[in-house]
């Protein structure tokens, strides 16, 4: 069963009395963002074993990378295609494939790169640049180090992926600098959201044309800036604390 994103504004809710909240789900529009969370069984389950403590680095980098997956299939929902001519065993028919330019997938360095081979499974024809961010932890501030990929990027789908949309600064400078050198259209892909980054992207990013796609929008953000009850740092569990 395919995961779905359905149709509801953040926050709304109407259930019977007496079932549980559930995850607000996407999209949520504000001008020209979306906010899509995947609700599916599989997405619930490897999430939670995500955020257990217990979860070692080995095992960790194994369900993210199929979490990935699962969320790509959402976030390509409205990849680009044309119309293809061909001719199967029994008779001509048309079919789709891929438009031009392919996808662009650009990972987040450190984190971002434990999603990479989960999104490009889905995409393998989709070519692969790379930011370098850091967060200042006391500012909170993104700032860019490196930068690999085209330098025009007119026309383009990106597909942003960073594990953790937490204060938002980090990926509102990525899209700013993706829509800077020209991309029409950038999918962020996250494993998990605070509502104060999403709040962040949608003042920050208005009129742009994003979509956030994630397993779960969480509480809130402790005084540190992390998500609660978020996972931890999600570069430090998917590769070792780098001191």
């Amino acid at each position: 069963m395919p995961a779905r994103a359905e149709s509801r504004p953040v926050g709304a809710e109407s259930r019977p009395a007496g079932e549980r909240p559930r995850q607000p789900r996407g999209p949520a529009t504000v001008v020209d963002m979306r906010l899509h969370v995947v609700d599916h069984p599989l997405v619930a389950h490897k999430l939670t074993t995500l955020r257990d403590q217990r979860t070692d680095s080995a095992t960790f980098r194994r369900l993210a990378d199929e979490l990935v997956t699962l969320l790509a299939y959402e976030a390509t929902r409205d990849v680009r295609t044309e119309q293809v001519d061909i001719t199967t065993p029994v008779a001509a028919t048309t079919g789709v494939k891929l438009s031009y330019p392919r996808p662009l997938v650009v990972p987040i360095l450190r984190a971002g790169l434990g999603m990479l081979d989960g999104m490009v499974r889905l995409l393998p024809s989709a070519e692969v640049g790379f930011m370098g961010m850091v967060r200042n932890e006391e500012t909170l501030q993104a700032s860019t180090y490196a930068t690999r990929m085209p330098e025009d990027l007119s026309g383009r789908q990106v597909y942003v992926l960073d594990p953790m949309l937490a204060t938002g600064g980090t990926l509102v400078a990525a899209i700013r600098e993706l829509i800077k050198r020209g991309a029409d259209d950038v999918t962020a892909v996250v494993l998990l959201a605070a509502p104060e980054g999403v709040e962040v992207m949608e003042r920050e990013l208005a009129g742009t044309p994003v979509t956030v796609v994630t397993a779960s929008v969480d509480e809130r953000l402790n005084e540190h800036g992390y998500i609660v009850p978020g996972l931890g740092d999600a570069g430090d569990r998917l590769y070792g604390a780098a001191e």
